[in-house]
């Protein structure tokens, strides 16, 4: 366990030298779609005034969208590397930033009504850090991720070749998720209304004239059966 987590200390190292947006590939045309996307996904349910903790916060992408909802934002990484980008780039007021591990959250139970986290979940040993998740989730309260897709033929090399995993700047241990088994996993933690959805099938390196047709023709391809369970992505939902 010490050495994974030090493999993602050494691994947000890398990303806040070489900019954390390129390797996650949020800066191009139809990385920005992609991600304005997931904020919607991981905001829309949040209001003024809750108790929020972001997983995996990185270099506040996400944190600076979550600011905007009002919400009282406890951002965490393992990284201090990140953190310091972080607070330099999301300087608002109602988000506090903290160096937490997630197999052993500081907070006491019961202290949020919201965890929220992208591309997060798939770096962790995934049972032990929902047992935490849960604990520390209130009563009623929710969780929202989005993370890669194991079917996705692309994230199946990316995730399990060393070589392309390693070029694309993937960390160590890093991989991604079957959609049954991570149900399963949420399940055993005592989560309850779960749904898992297959989504994202917008390559980030789409040139920017062809988005739109792209766009039109993902959005088909997800209410496909069969042919949706191998989109690029699987978001998350899930309530305690």
């Amino acid at each position: 366990m010490q050495s994974r987590l030090q493999h993602e200390i050494e691994h947000g190292r890398y990303l806040a030298e070489h900019g954390a947006g390129e390797v996650w590939n949020w800066e191009s045309p139809a990385g920005r779609i992609r991600w304005q996307r997931r904020v919607r996904m991981l905001t829309s349910h949040i209001r003024a005034g809750m108790d929020v903790l972001e997983l995996g916060c990185g270099t506040a992408y996400f944190t600076r969208q979550l600011a905007l909802t009002g919400a009282k934002i406890t951002a965490i990484d393992i990284s201090p590397e990140l953190l310091e980008v972080a607070q330099q780039q999301c300087p608002a007021s109602n988000v506090r930033f903290e160096i937490q591990n997630a197999y052993a959250l500081t907070y006491p139970a019961a202290s949020f009504d919201s965890i929220v986290g992208s591309s997060v979940l798939h770096h962790l040993v995934v049972d032990q850090a929902l047992r935490q998740i849960y604990r520390v989730l209130r009563p009623g309260g929710t969780i929202r991720f989005t993370e890669p897709n194991m079917l996705n033929p692309q994230i199946a090399i990316q995730k399990n070749v060393p070589t392309v995993k390693r070029r694309l700047g993937d960390s160590l241990d890093e991989t991604a998720f079957f959609r049954w088994s991570l149900r399963r996993l949420l399940k055993k933690a005592g989560f309850r209304d779960i749904q898992i959805t297959p989504f994202d099938f917008l390559h980030p390196q789409i040139p920017a004239r062809f988005i739109p047709t792209a766009q039109a023709i993902g959005s088909f391809l997800e209410k496909v059966p069969l042919i949706s369970e191998i989109a690029g992505s699987l978001y998350i939902r899930a309530a305690k």
